[in-house]
């Protein structure tokens, strides 16, 4: 590939890349179906970015793990 790909169109249409595909059983419209749904859970990460992340003391966490500690 070269770095003149820039759009999932021109990617998509890539020979190589279309080649790859159909050998893996991948549609374009699964492979849009999946991209869009990772863009979106990434929104939907950065609008809580904004909200503070609750972490439990070191010692409720210490011993909510103890026996996956112990008997590993």
């Amino acid at each position: 590939m070269s770095e003149s790909i820039t759009t999932l169109d021109e990617l998509l249409n890539d020979p190589m890349i279309q080649l790859v595909m159909e050998r893996d059983h991948v549609r374009a419209a699964d492979l849009r179906m999946l991209l869009e749904k990772a863009r979106n859970r990434a929104v939907d990460v950065d609008s809580r970015l904004d909200q503070p992340v609750v972490v439990p003391p070191a010692h409720i966490v210490a011993s909510s793990c103890l026996k996956q500690w112990l008997y590993r």
